[in-house]
């Protein structure tokens, strides 16, 4: 088990009319971005923590006693470079933890794409780094004790900060539970209140901050758990001072009212290390206590940030050990593809990636979405870096046994959260919102499954559940519904991440585990890499298998909407 709790030990109280100045700084959903460098391209890259080393490091000097960094969870997955630390060389120390003490990291939390690594990985990093990794919520489902460090008390000049991490309670409804086993997740609004209660009776802090691997609000809502929360807590828990949040890789900063008038001020510096979030706090000693006075926050752009030249030349070795694994040849491609493709029909990156999970273990259909909205693979040769930008998840494959109206209901939620229903050809075709500067998508891209092994069609003049018409089996077949067919998917789905399998087909998530027929010993990528390197040159192609209809309205409003969604890549 890891330890409970770590608490610095007391100051003296300052005298009264005594200021203190405190810089909180938070990275958040770094998924790997160590460094500068695209490992796959080669190319630089926007973010990195290398450049908020650098930022950092002016603050501290600024203010040699006013500085506490925190990570907000999601650092160990998304980056060839972490997949190398955590799979490929696990006996040497990871380098998410390596990077988190070069920086002096004062807490992280536990992200769940951080619990998806699996129990070898995750408790072995928590074990390495030298600050808590906080998890309040996350217990020991034996005990009911945590599993993780519930907070954490760190001093800043004579402050007293307690820092309290929680953590989606989703995981269980998306990750096997071999990779939780032991754990379990309690909803955050109650591990909140008890924990602040309890920091308030036994610690006293003058401050006290949320660390939270949670989104703002949005996301899946059940009666078993609420994704995003951190509203949530804000507005139903007081006693916080500062919130940080994360999960949903969206920009916030904005103060919230909490029950009883008092507000909390909540940020969020989004992904990858492109930006921080900071929140600078003023506190006045009143003689007895600190007062808080101010309390001001920033999202700070980092990409422009010239890189902490000393943290390059720390990792080099690293760096280069990575750079020769990824260029590792182990196929060729006959043609260049694009993930953007794949929300217009079929298309030769997603039917790809469809082909190779269909004929893997021989299901009958395959249900995949585009995990990257806007990845391309050049034609030429495919190295194992290339494998990164093709699946970017560490998902295992599973095959079940699902009826042929459970795969229908199945693509009728899919589509629901993909398309509009248009009610004349100049309507929008693709649920898009307005984003920054410009439209997106509504609803999550990793949740459009489109399926292989069947002929379809989705009509969009159709109202929500009563688009999707299968017409046969793609070998010719007939199609019938009370068939049950064993149908491929990837781990989060098949273990009912998006609710397509619940909610959309209809099927309990306690019975999830008896559908599994076949769950793959390796992962979806590395079971893909091994057929490219059986098979050697790959020829993908769209396998027309479905398409939008009516193409009299559908053509012209997908041509449209491409070219607000990928205006440098429509055609």
């Amino acid at each position: 088990m890891i330890a409970v709790c770590g608490c610095a030990a007391m100051m003296a109280a300052p005298t009264k009319g005594t200021k203190a100045q405190i810089q909180i700084v938070h990275t958040t959903d770094v998924h790997g971005s160590f460094f500068p460098i695209d490992f796959i391209s080669g190319e630089p890259e926007e973010g990195s923590l290398a450049r908020v080393s650098a930022y950092v490091g002016g603050l501290r000097k600024a203010n040699p006693d006013g500085v506490i960094l925190l990570d907000g969870g999601d650092i160990l997955q998304g980056r060839p470079i972490s997949y190398f630390y955590n799979y490929e060389s696990p006996a040497k120390e990871n380098i998410a933890a390596s990077v988190v003490n070069y920086m002096r990291y004062d807490a992280q939390a536990f992200g769940n794409h951080d619990v998806e690594t699996g129990h070898s990985v995750y408790d072995k990093w928590a074990a390495e780094v030298q600050c808590p990794s906080l998890g309040a919520n996350m217990l020991d489902a034996a005990t009911s004790l945590p599993y993780a460090v519930p907070y954490t008390i760190v001093q800043r000049q004579g402050v007293k900060v307690a820092v309290l991490g929680l953590i989606t309670p989703a995981i269980p409804h998306w990750l096997d539970a071999k990779i939780w086993s032991g754990l379990r997740f309690a909803p955050m609004v109650e591990s909140a209140r008890y924990w602040v209660d309890f920091l308030q009776r036994n610690e006293h802090p003058d401050v006290i901050v949320g660390l939270f691997h949670s989104g703002y609000e949005g996301g899946i809502a059940t009666e078993a758990y609420h994704e995003n929360a951190a509203a949530q807590v804000a507005r139903e828990v007081p006693g916080f001072d500062v919130i940080f949040c994360g999960h949903d890789h969206r920009v916030h900063n904005a103060f919230d009212k909490v029950n009883g008038g008092s507000d909390v001020l909540v940020l969020n510096g989004a992904q990858n290390a492109m930006a921080l979030a900071q929140a600078s706090i003023t506190l006045e000693h009143d003689g007895k206590r600190w007062r808080l006075t101010s309390r001001k926050g920033d999202v700070v752009d980092v990409r422009a940030t010239p890189v902490d030249e000393n943290f390059m030349a720390h990792f080099a070795p690293q760096i280069n050990e990575v750079k020769a694994w990824v260029n590792r040849p182990i196929g060729h491609l006959s043609t260049t593809i694009r993930s953007a493709d794949c929300f217009f029909g079929n298309s030769a990156f997603g039917d790809m990636i469809l082909d190779l999970t269909l004929h893997i273990q021989h299901a009958d259909i395959a249900f995949g979405a585009p995990l990257q909205a806007d990845a391309t693979l050049e034609q030429g040769t495919i190295t194992v870096g290339h494998m990164f930008d093709l699946y970017r998840f560490e998902n295992d494959l599973y095959v079940l046994n699902l009826t042929g109206e459970e795969v229908r209901k199945h693509l009728e939620m899919s589509y629901g959260l993909w398309v509009n229903t248009m009610t004349s050809p100049a309507d929008h075709i693709m649920r898009i919102v307005p984003k920054g500067k410009g439209m997106w998508f509504e609803k999550p891209t990793y949740n459009f499954d489109s399926a292989m092994g069947i002929d379809y069609e989705v009509d969009v003049t159709k109202p929500e559940g009563e688009r999707v018409k299968i017409l046969r089996m793609s070998s010719g077949e007939p199609f019938d519904e009370k068939k049950v067919y064993r149908v491929a998917m990837n781990s989060y789905r098949a273990n009912g991440g998006g609710e397509l399998l619940t909610r959309g087909a209809g099927i309990a998530k306690d019975e999830l585990p008896s559908r599994i027929v076949y769950r793959s010993t390796t992962q979806m990528r590395t079971e893909l890499m091994n057929v490219i390197e059986q098979v050697g040159t790959i020829h993908p192609k769209p396998a027309r298998n479905w398409k939008f209809v009516p193409e009299k309205w559908t053509k012209p409003a997908l041509k449209r909407d491409r070219e607000i969604l990928f205006p440098k890549k429509a055609k």
